[in-house]
């Protein structure tokens, strides 16, 4: 039942730390260890090669399905539409939730399982589909596997990526510089994911290595998908169990707030709002959380469309290919692949020098110049399209050297900004975010919506207007190079320099 009260502000008495205890830093003895920190955020790794996968193969290989292009997007709106929902109800559930293994572990270790269990049914949806009936011309079964299989994975990334997330932000608390180098450890596992998922995903002869997986419903493509789903699942479970057995939560109280022996902030309240609450809340929010939830909604209408059609812009635009028709396309998708896991090496070292970036230059300033070099690097795909096509090769031979190296040095460089978007929003949200006593899990939540709107909005559009103007993902990457220019000038203007210190003058 809503509260009666709940046109007024939350009780920001009992949930706002004073100002004198905002300023302080904690005793070096309270801090939890790095290397535990490190350990925890390790599973972001697991959950990532997944991703990867995904990212890289699955838009491919529905296409390879009989699915068009123009419609391979709305397939993807299921990740935004569950991050919607799930996100914030999982956040809101793990915050109060009195599990005698912790608050944030459970969620975590279920939402791994089901990461499993989803990986398995799209890997063998051709196979499913020859049970029912399938033809390699008409395969209606084996589409309604995938989408169903595709829809589980992503409500399961949901579940176990925010309480991933928020219980790094129990364990540093209040000290700001702790939650950016907590959440770049998380960007540096992801990274590392990434280069797994990505190389996994560029070598073509997996089913050598698992012949099993290659049958009459499942051709080499198919196979390989599904090998690398298998190594999927076994580098998740490793890096979950590493993650749930460093955490060391200790269950909530029977009154809502943690025991006083766990470790780190619990963000925890009973006035936490949820859904149709946390709307109401908005209200409540600081002109830095609003320019930080806007900078975050126009940086993935940026990012979106790339994650999207990432491989398939290489295997169409440059080497000419389309789905099921000779090898082209195949090769540009593990091109692509290799491009990704360049763009995740660059990741990576970005995620170990991040504290002291944003330290140095202001985390706003950072993020600003990054989404600037990302527009930068999509204009550039633009050009290389018009390049390709200008030069006449496409359909008729591989594309040159030149334009390869071109196309894989665009993918390298927007490993940089990546890193940002994966690592600052989450540490100015959760500084920003924490006086008003929103749990770390419902803040991670908050921040959720910033991203699915926008993605939900490319993934109903990007497909059918790229269709309108020719079938190429060229309008798609238009729009994101416009965004990602926009949301760098907002960043660097007018987002403020919160948490960063200049060492000759500290605070």
């Amino acid at each position: 039942m809503p509260n009666p009260d709940s046109s007024r502000q939350p009780h920001r008495s009992k949930t706002r730390p004073s100002s004198s205890s905002v300023r302080s830093k904690p005793r070096p003895k309270d801090r939890v260890p790095l290397t535990k920190l490190l350990r925890v955020a390790s599973v972001a790794g697991g959950i990532q090669f997944g991703w990867a996968l995904q990212l890289s193969l699955l838009t491919p290989y529905v296409q390879q399905l009989g699915i068009p292009h123009a419609w391979a997007s709305i397939i993807w709106l299921c990740g935004p539409l569950s991050g919607l929902i799930v996100q914030p109800l999982v956040g809101h559930l793990s915050d109060r939730c009195t599990s005698r293994f912790g608050r944030r572990r459970p969620f975590i270790l279920g939402g791994a399982i089901s990461i499993a269990l989803s990986v398995l049914i799209i890997g063998h949806a051709a196979d499913l589909g020859w049970k029912f009936g399938d033809t390699k011309e008409h395969r209606r079964s084996a589409v309604a596997f995938f989408v169903f299989g595709f829809w589980i994975l992503d409500v399961a990334n949901n579940v176990t990526q925010g309480p991933c997330r928020a219980l790094l932000g129990d364990l540093t608390g209040k000290d700001h510089r702790r939650t950016r180098v907590a959440n770049a450890y998380f960007s540096l596992f992801m990274a590392i994911g990434n280069i797994l998922g990505y190389a996994t995903g560029s070598y073509s002869g997996w089913y050598r290595v698992f012949p099993f997986t290659l049958t009459p419903a499942c051709n080499i493509s198919c196979a390989n998908l599904k090998s690398a789903f298998f190594l999927d699942i076994v580098f998740m479970l490793i890096t979950t169990y590493i993650s749930i057995t460093s955490a060391n939560e200790v269950p909530l109280g029977s009154s809502g707030e943690p025991d006083a022996e766990a470790e780190g902030e619990s963000g925890g309240s009973a006035e936490e709002a949820f859904l149709w609450e946390l709307f109401g809340t908005f209200k409540y929010f600081s002109k830095p959380i609003w320019i930080v939830l806007s900078v975050t909604a126009l940086t993935w209408v940026g990012w979106f469309p790339f994650l999207l059609f990432d491989t398939d812009w290489m295997g169409r635009e440059i080497y000419g290919g389309e789905p099921n028709e000779g090898t082209n396309y195949d090769s540009g998708v593990r091109m692509g692949a290799l491009g990704l896991l360049l763009n995740s090496v660059v990741l990576g070292v970005t995620s170990l020098l991040m504290e002291k970036l944003c330290r140095k230059r202001g985390a706003g300033f950072v993020w600003g110049i990054a989404n600037i070099l990302m527009a930068v690097c999509f204009i550039a795909m633009l050009v290389l399209t018009y390049v390709a096509n200008d030069i006449g090769y496409l359909g008729k031979d591989l594309p040159p050297t030149s334009i390869v190296i071109a196309a894989l040095t665009i993918f390298t460089v927007l490993g940089f900004p990546l890193a940002i978007t994966y690592s600052v929003p989450y540490a100015l949200i959760s500084t920003h975010i924490q006086p008003l006593g929103l749990g770390q899990g419902l803040s991670m939540g908050v921040l959720n919506l910033a991203i699915v709107f926008p993605q939900m909005i490319v993934s109903l559009g990007s497909g059918p207007r790229d269709q309108l103007f020719g079938g190429g993902n060229s309008p798609a990457f238009a729009v994101a190079a416009i965004a990602a220019l926009v949301s760098g000038g907002i960043a660097v203007f007018a987002i403020p320099r919160t948490g960063s210190q200049k060492p000759r003058n500290p605070v």
